[in-house]
């Protein structure tokens, strides 16, 4: 029997990552070693879903697998979250580690950014649920067990009464046809809080919803780092956010 490749996983704290993790645990071929997430060292949330870091810590807690932060500076350019990004997968190479595990499902350009800064250090990606249908994986979340509230939503496809909400059926059917029933193209972000992952649900009760614009990025992953800014100038839409207080 072969020995498990020591593996990181990507983990935003959303339904995406949470079924690619249940997958990934499954597969004999890998041994997760650590969540790593980028959080805003100014705001302390997860970058894009605004999840407070208290509740990121509870996830990792719940699910029994030790969690790496990677503090982003504020609006930082794509050379500086390069380099935070190398100097913290060099950091976990001398652990052993020699893959990288996400959640995307079919973003192809996506893919190929982290396919190409990967190899820079002699990592490999993995995609356990790369080019699943949508609709397929949706269904399988909820079937699973798996219980997710949206924490953001991207005005240009959805409005603030989707935010907040928890997927299920109805939300499911109240999507509009042109939003991927996964916000794969950015529609819309989540926070697990329970399912087959998690020792026992992440408490927490509903706080604040906030609307926020931020400065335009420059590439779709700069987009995934640049989270919870004042900037009110840059895109011709905002972001609605729902924040999320841990009990």
């Amino acid at each position: 029997m072969s020995v498990p490749k020591k593996a990181l996983f990507n983990w935003s704290s959303g339904k995406d990552s949470a079924l690619a993790l249940h997958k990934i645990l499954q597969n004999p071929d890998y041994k997760i070693e650590y969540l790593l997430t980028s959080v805003n060292q100014h705001y302390q949330r997860i970058s894009m879903h605004g999840v407070r870091v208290d509740l990121l810590q509870a996830q990792a807690e719940s699910i029994g697998i030790p969690l790496k932060i990677m503090e982003i500076p504020e609006m930082p350019t794509m050379e500086v979250y390069e380099n935070v990004m190398t100097e913290t997968l060099s950091e976990l190479k001398n652990n052993g580690i020699t893959h990288s595990v996400f959640g995307d499902i079919f973003l192809e350009d996506l893919r190929q950014y982290r396919e190409n800064q990967l190899a820079k250090i002699d990592f490999k990606g993995v995609f356990p649920i790369w080019k699943i249908p949508t609709k397929e994986l949706i269904q399988e979340f909820v079937s699973l067990g798996f219980k997710t509230i949206v924490v953001c939503v991207n005005e240009k496809y959805l409005d603030k009464s989707f935010v907040g909400r928890i997927i299920d059926q109805d939300f499911i059917n109240d999507l509009p046809e042109n939003v991927d029933v996964c916000g794969e193209n950015g529609e819309f972000h989540t926070f697990a809080f329970d399912g087959p992952i998690f020792s026992k649900p992440i408490e927490f009760e509903i706080g604040e919803i906030v609307y926020r614009k931020y400065e335009k990025p420059k590439t779709q992953e700069s987009s995934n780092t640049a989270c919870d800014t004042n900037d009110e100038t840059a895109f011709d839409f905002g972001f609605w956010y729902c924040d999320l207080i841990k009990k």
